[in-house]
């Protein structure tokens, strides 16, 4: 089943009065529920990831959704930001075996576990994340620690604050900050070994196929192995509290069979999230958060890029034309046979005198064959 399973959850809000309104019609793969009016408002969207999932696995994965919003929602009722409300649907994610982020994530060639994870505040606009770490349960607990470190301020001596850590210096920040490291053996599932032993078996046939005669049928190969949809699994959510706060973050353990120490685009800066509050140079706050081939949205900053179409007076057109010019047609892409994303998005404006009302929530997918499905 190829595509981008979401669930959304929203808190009871006024009507918008916004005129070009535009509200996406989900798939059977979504979920959507409206809970008993409640002071507190306030608004979810999660996503499993683009590319395969099991049909004998749909229930699990529209589960796991459904309960990543609940633990957001939760977070909004008990007064939490955004940014704490989207990474408690994060750590949801992360905890479950079906998806590939913190436990059960995909394994690298050497048979490891190496998490990316990135958060981003819209309010504040600071930005954590993290590359390759190994041996944390919940990647995007640290790339939240890393954010909210940084806006105490500079360090000692006038040092300034990181906010993008990897590999063993990643961890080691991690535990010093109380975050408990979790054994190799616990981070992988049978369902990530089973796939990893899979994997393996398939490059080994691909090497043994690597003759004089015929070397470019290895490397198509190889290539189906290492950018195979079954890989394309990043988790993310996009949150707005009850101020009209906005943010968004995602987590992944990367492509299957990656070269060990490969980062993402869930790791990096204007790739893998954005999130950003309404100001004066912007009328409406942005949130995105995107899956697919890190390779891909690591070069066009697709985070980025839909983040200033949402701007547009037109911002679904906005969005396609996006999808279309700065990502599937992307002259940053024009060697690539296949482009491989997906995103989920959305935007609200907030009124002075009312509370802040969505007027945009959407999830678009680019496919195998360079084509966007709304």
């Amino acid at each position: 089943m190829e595509d981008l399973i979401t669930c959304v959850e929203e808190q009871p809000q006024p009507p918008s009065s916004l005129p070009n309104s535009w509200t996406n019609q989900h798939s059977d793969s979504a979920q959507r529920t409206d809970e008993e009016p409640k002071a507190v408002g306030g608004f979810v969207l999660v996503h499993a990831g683009a590319g395969y999932h099991s049909e004998s696995k749909a229930k699990e994965y529209k589960h796991v959704c459904k309960r990543a919003c609940q633990r957001a929602v939760e977070s909004l009722r008990a007064g939490a930001l955004a940014v704490e409300a989207v990474a408690a649907a994060l750590v949801e994610l992360e905890d479950s075996p079906f998806t590939n982020a913190g436990m059960g994530s995909n394994l690298n060639l050497s048979g490891e576990i190496e998490c990316d994870a990135s958060i981003m505040d819209g309010k504040s606009l600071h930005y954590g994340s993290v590359g390759a770490i190994r041996g944390i349960k919940n990647p995007v607990l640290v790339a939240h620690r890393l954010l909210s470190e940084a806006q105490k301020g500079k360090l000692s001596a006038g040092r300034i604050p990181p906010c993008f850590l990897v590999g063993r210096g990643a961890h080691d920040w991690a535990v010093a900050h109380g975050i408990p490291p979790c054994p190799a053996e616990k981070m992988a599932t049978k369902f990530s070994l089973s796939a990893y032993k899979r994997n393996k078996r398939k490059m080994e046939i691909a090497e043994k196929m690597d003759t004089p005669e015929n070397p470019m049928k290895r490397r198509r190969q190889s290539s189906e192995t290492e950018n195979g949809s079954e890989c394309l699994d990043t988790v993310g959510a996009i949150v707005v509290d009850q101020e009209g706060n906005v943010a968004a973050a995602v987590s992944s353990g990367g492509l299957a069979m990656k070269h060990p120490g490969r980062v993402g685009q869930a790791a990096h800066y204007g790739c893998g999230c954005w999130a950003q509050n309404s100001c004066n140079s912007n009328p409406y706050s942005t949130a995105v958060s995107t899956s697919g081939c890190g390779e891909h949205l690591i070069r066009t900053m697709l985070a980025r890029e839909c983040s200033v179409a949402l701007q547009a007076e037109d911002a679904h057109q906005a969005l396609l034309d996006t999808m279309q010019n700065q990502f599937i047609s992307s002259p940053f892409l024009a060697s690539e046979d296949r482009v491989l994303g997906g995103v989920i998005v959305l935007r609200c404006c907030r009124c002075e005198e009312d509370p802040p009302s969505q007027d945009l929530q959407a999830s678009l997918d680019v496919g195998r064959h360079r084509h966007a499905v709304e």
